[in-house]
């Protein structure tokens, strides 16, 4: 992989930790930022892997970088979920998007084992993107991954601190996204690993509505991101994932290999 290739995307990476934190707000990222007036280099389409705001925000980034560097760029941020922005990449729709190594893994084989160590989690992902045209740059050093979180009164009230807590409370409501019961990390994970069944009791929520679920009363655990400010903020307890069902979430740039090809300044 050329150096210059690396310098570019990998600019983003060393903000990444110092922006990780805000970008937890749940507001969208506009999409509409143009850092450069674009240049001779070619053409890319930075798109997200879905549409929250981190993610939004990253590939904002991303692309900001690339037009600084003489790039024009195209962007397609309101892909909804990796049922769509996957087969977007690999039919050439977009180019470049900022993915999260554990879930990406377990997206592509849900048979596969995610570990904590990013490592681990790269070397079984890059031969699975590689097979499908895709090349997995450097990882950033944030590693959002999913946290379940509880307000403060609920863990004094049932004395959560831990996940596995959880099965001691069984009335409780799970907020979470659309997707969670599909997903190895959320419903089927905590069963798995916990013997924690929350698919009569859950809530598909986005993250703002999510956000606000769980202010009012109206779930009382929430599914967000270890980096969401909001957790902070609202002086919320994020459970210890006392068995090991998460992995790691590091922030990395995938790219089509073709584009890299075509555009060795990438």
């Amino acid at each position: 992989m050329r150096k210059h290739r690396r310098f570019v995307l990998g600019a983003t990476l060393v903000a990444l930790a110092l922006v990780a934190g805000a970008c937890g707000s749940g507001e969208d990222g506009d999409g509409d930022g143009n850092a450069g007036d674009g240049g001779d280099k070619g053409t890319v389409t930075v798109g997200v892997s879905g549409a929250f705001a981190e993610n939004q925000i990253v590939a904002e980034m991303y692309a900001q970088v690339l037009e600084n560097d003489g790039f024009t760029v195209e962007r397609q941020l309101d892909l909804a979920s990796r049922e769509i922005s996957q087969p977007a990449m690999e039919n050439g729709e977009i180019d470049i998007a900022p993915e999260y190594l554990g879930s990406l893994l377990l997206f592509l084989d849900p048979e596969a084992t995610g570990s904590a160590n990013p490592n681990d989690n790269r070397g079984q992902l890059r031969p699975l993107l590689e097979e499908k045209g895709i090349s997995l740059l450097e990882s950033s050093s944030v590693n959002n991954t999913n946290v379940f979180v509880v307000t403060q009164e609920t863990s004094d009230e049932f004395g959560l601190t831990a996940v596995s807590g959880l099965a001691e409370a069984p009335d409780l409501v799970l907020g979470g996204p659309p997707e969670c019961p599909e997903r190895p990390f959320c419903i089927p994970g905590l069963i798995e690993t916990y013997g924690v069944d929350f698919t009569d009791r859950f809530q598909p929520l986005e993250f703002p509505a999510r956000v606000a679920a769980l202010e009012a009363g109206e779930i009382d655990v929430a599914l967000l991101f270890a980096t969401d400010a909001v957790i902070g903020e609202n002086g919320w307890v994020a459970l210890d994932d006392d068995g090991g069902l998460q992995q790691n979430e590091a922030i990395t740039p995938v790219v089509r290999t073709e584009v890299l090809d075509a555009n060795p300044e990438v």
